[in-house]
């Protein structure tokens, strides 16, 4: 994958008994949890631009590596909700080819993920996005990137997306988060978080973070869901 340099070459072979978080493979010697061929699907995914349809007001231009399925789906679901800690190291340097794509030319960049609730990061040991945002800060910085990272918002109690409609989601995504105090961003502020669905959450926390001083000139996601037509 171009931009930041060679994406799996400078990671460790780890040796992982779970099989590969990509197609369930148990074979020897994965890298970072995926088998060869999973590798080289998502060494194949190109960051590019990507719009729910509606989109919602107040989105900013989003960028996602790929489209929710194949080995970046389950690599994600084996991350998230399966326990796979340790994907998050890949998974973060995947992200960081996102935010290099969605920031331009390089420069100053700060980066704002979308916090989980209280409840989720219990369930999950710990906040997804955080651990997600490590890796990506350190390979951006490597490559030369200057990289700030705020934490301005809080989640607050909602419900499971999964079971709302496209209203429900805009309706639970605008009482969501609230904003706390925060020092000023540097550069580019982009927005983070894993998918984009209907973009409902990304444009509430872009429209808090616009009324705070801190429009984001961009939004980067790992994948991208498909929006299924009706035959």
């Amino acid at each position: 994958m171009p931009g930041l340099g060679g994406l799996w070459s400078d990671l460790s072979d780890l040796v992982l008994p779970a099989g590969c978080a990509g197609c369930g493979a148990r074979a020897p010697g994965l890298r970072q949890g995926f088998c060869p061929r999973c590798v080289t699907e998502l060494e194949s995914l190109r960051p590019a631009p990507t719009r729910p349809d509606p989109a919602p007001p107040g989105l900013p231009p989003c960028v996602a590596l790929g489209p929710y399925g194949g080995a970046l789906r389950e690599g994600l679901l084996a991350y998230k909700e399966r326990g796979r800690h340790g994907l998050a190291r890949p998974l973060g340097a995947l992200l960081a080819e996102v935010v290099a794509a969605a920031a331009g030319p390089r420069g100053p960049v700060t980066l704002v993920a979308v916090p989980d609730t209280a409840r989720a990061a219990r369930s999950r040991y710990g906040d997804h996005m955080e651990r997600l945002v490590r890796p990506a800060v350190g390979r951006l910085r490597a490559a030369g990137w200057p990289v700030r990272v705020l934490r301005p918002l809080r989640a607050l109690p909602r419900p499971d997306s999964v079971e709302l409609d496209s209203a429900g989601r805009a309706a639970a995504a605008e009482a969501a988060f609230r904003l706390r105090r925060s020092a000023p961003p540097v550069g580019a502020v982009v927005l983070l978080d894993d998918i984009v669905t209907t973009g409902a959450t990304l444009a509430a926390v872009s429209r808090m973070l616009r009324g705070a001083g801190m429009p984001p000139k961009a939004a980067a996601v790992l994948a991208a869901t498909q929006k299924r037509r009706r035959r």
